[in-house]
């Protein structure tokens, strides 16, 4: 067992040192012309600012939390964890994104020079290093700071400092991305009838920018929280339950299990990569390389449960969670593939105007939930039942922490291809803005089109690991503060279930509305650029992109606050006011709206997005028809439902049950978990 935990840290080291091989890769790459350079040169600026700006505000938050750690609970050792979880959240985004702004001028060139196989392999390359990053360095925190200390309950401060991140980082490139989009596309696209990412448009540096910061840099944060959580509560959980099984060297195999599954995950993500070839087909080879990696976990874990816990059973779970992975990125992409007929269907229903498109896009993101919830109550019950016949139920829920890293086991292949559709977004954007000709724009879209579709699956697998993960943690948290049981008896528990099921839509409510806000003051600025810059329309006068990519910034750095402090303190006021008790009914209570509300946004929206692109690519009238018109009204409304307040709703269900765990001793000192008012 005590080579395991060397081999662990290897593993990650070897992911990093191919995030780099591959940075290297794509920074060979030509850069195209010195028009392409340029624009390519304004977009990393910016974006490169706007974190650095971000990362400004979030220390302050992260030194309050890592005192209040350390002083209120006097647990200075899980403070530095929790430094240690965000240090590597951040450094995971960073250098995500910083390859992410070289691969998009790169794929923009590979789609002039060579064709549409050169541009999705410069394009999934750059996106890889994300992927790497993210599996790379959650895998290496958590196997140090355990190999170090030995003890499994700090890493909740790691986990901790991951979700905290996220929610900063997701909220807050999200709200820039979008506000610069809808910027973009209202006063651009509708009211001046110019094409999407057209130099003349103030706003198309500002959303270009955002594609990096919200949809690389705040995903990968994402996605960095989602795998840290997962791995931490199953190793807490496989300690636990092992031991109490009698076996103290078993609860050793029970905690280093998911660990190595996480590792076997990565090199399974890295032998996925070199299966994602140059293709006229790019969803296909996209999956190809996503399936490779997913079988090589499946057949590892199960050889891994009988030789480190002496059963098939617990591999089981692990192939459940895959599974169910898997499916839920299959049908997120029945909803939100231009190929199949919900997103044909809302491109119909734009002939009639924008009211019937966002009518019919909300009808599709309800009715995506249904198959969703049904999938990951399938694998709860599979991951529950083999997990029980071996361990009670303590290993059931054992099994449904393992169920959740299955499912983000090949987070480091899933988060490249997920990442690698804004590169492409970005390509296109670029191809637009330095003039080159109508087929390199052909491709780009193509890829994006699809990219769109990946994203959204990225978002299932995150948000269905939500449900796993929450689950997990609400175990973990039972245990901690020495619950029994949920009593819907209890007034208190009724009141705590009922905030909870609110949090997930005032948290959307405040997310949406500052979208809104920084998107009317975006409007604002490029309506007064086209009509006092003369000359602005007839490509004669040059815009001011500069200013809006300052107004992004203030406004999402400003408005991404308050939704970060809802997070925290909510969890911390009814812990401490209504008891343990009323706690836990608001953690079950978030976990069924957020996950429905999640799933709802996140497919409405990639339904809109490529519902849009399938006008644009020469149906129903085409680019500039009324059907047009009407989709890009419904792209707009769905751009927050799927990149600021969708995806952010699984990062506050889990980082308001780490923030429980981890100051559940504060609430047992106060009035021993009755609250004040309890």
């Amino acid at each position: 067992m005590d080579k395991l935990m060397y081999i662990v840290p290897a593993v990650s080291v070897l992911g990093l040192l191919f995030a780099l091989f591959l940075a290297l890769k794509v920074k060979k790459q030509a850069p195209g012309t010195d028009r392409m350079k340029e624009i390519a040169a304004s977009i990393h600026e910016g974006a490169t600012a706007f974190l650095f700006s971000e990362y400004k505000i979030i220390v302050i938050f992260i030194a309050v939390i890592f005192l209040a750690i350390g002083l209120a609970l006097k647990n200075w050792l899980e403070a530095i964890c929790f430094l240690v979880g965000a240090i590597f959240s951040i450094a995971a985004g960073y250098f995500g994104m910083q390859v992410a702004t070289l691969a998009n001028v790169r794929t923009a060139n590979a789609a002039k020079e060579k064709g549409m196989a050169k541009a999705l392999s410069v394009a999934f390359s750059g996106g890889s290093v994300m992927g790497l990053c993210v599996a790379g360095f959650g895998l290496l925190g958590i196997s140090v700071i355990y190999a170090i200390s030995k003890n499994a309950d700090v890493l909740f401060g790691f986990s901790l400092g991951a979700s905290s991140i996220a929610l900063f980082a997701r909220v807050g490139g999200g709200i820039y991305t979008k506000a610069a989009d809808v910027g973009a596309d209202l006063v651009g696209k509708v009211e001046a009838g110019i094409p999407e990412d057209d130099p003349r448009n103030p706003a198309v540096v500002a959303d270009n920018v955002g594609d990096n910061v919200g949809d690389v840099a705040g995903m990968g944060a994402d996605l960095f929280e989602s795998y840290s959580g997962a791995v931490i509560s199953a190793m807490t959980l496989g300690l636990l339950t092992l031991k109490n099984a009698g076996d103290s060297e078993g609860g050793l195999r029970g905690l280093l299990y998911p660990l190595v599954i996480a590792a076997l995950g990565l090199l399974s993500s890295i032998i996925g990569t070199f299966f994602v070839r140059g293709d006229k087909n790019p969803a296909r080879s996209l999956k190809i390389g996503t399936y490779v990696a997913s079988g090589a976990v499946l057949i590892g874990s199960i050889v891994l449960s009988k030789v480190m816990l002496g059963n098939y059973y617990y591999g089981v779970t692990i192939v459940a969670g895959l599974i169910v992975g898997v499916l839920i990125g299959y049908f997120t992409e029945v909803y939100t593939s231009d190929a199949y007929k919900s997103v044909k269907k809302i491109a119909k229903q734009s002939e009639t105007g924008a009211a019937t498109n966002i009518i019919s896009g909300i009808a599709t993101g309800f009715q995506s939930t249904a198959i969703t919830i049904l999938f990951i109550c399938i694998g709860i019950f599979v991951a529950f039942f083999f997990g029980n016949k071996v361990g009670g139920v303590s290993g059931g829920i054992y099994g449904i922490a393992l169920a959740a890293v299955g499912m983000l086991s090949t987070t480091g292949i899933t988060v490249a291809v997920d990442a690698y559709g804004p590169i492409a977004d970005n390509a296109g954007g670029i191809a637009e803005m330095s003039g080159l000709d109508e087929s390199v724009r052909k491709i780009t879209d193509k890829l994006d089109s699809v990219g769109n579709t990946t994203a959204a699956m990225g978002k299932g697998f995150a948000i269905g690991s939500a449900a796993l993960t929450a689950l997990a943690l609400f175990f973990s948290y039972k245990e901690a503060v020495g619950l029994q049981n949920i009593d819907l008896l209890n007034s208190n528990v009724v009141i705590g279930l009922l905030i909870g099921g609110m949090l997930p839509f005032i948290f959307s409510a405040f997310t949406m509305e500052s979208v809104s806000k920084a998107a009317y003051q975006m409007i604002e600025e490029v309506r007064r650029q086209f009509r006092e810059i003369p000359g602005i329309l007839e490509g004669k006068g040059r815009p001011d992109y500069k200013t809006c990519v300052a107004i992004s910034t203030k406004a999402s750095l400003r408005e991404m606050i308050v939704p970060g402090l809802l997070a925290v303190m909510a969890p911390l006021a009814v812990g401490c006011l209504l008891g343990a008790n009323a706690l836990g009914g608001l953690l079950a209570g978030s976990l069924v709206t957020g996950v429905l509300l999640a799933i709802f946004m996140s497919n409405a929206g990639g339904a809109w997005d490529n519902a849009k692109k399938f006008i644009e690519s020469g149906n129903h009238g085409g680019k500039g028809s009324e059907s047009h018109k009407a989709a890009v009204v419904g792209d707009t409304v769905g751009d927050p439902f799927k990149d600021t307040s969708g995806p952010s709703i699984n990062i506050l269900i889990k980082l308001m049950t780490v923030v429980s765990l981890v100051f559940a001793p504060l609430f047992l000192m106060i009035n021993n978990g009755a609250g004040l008012i309890g």
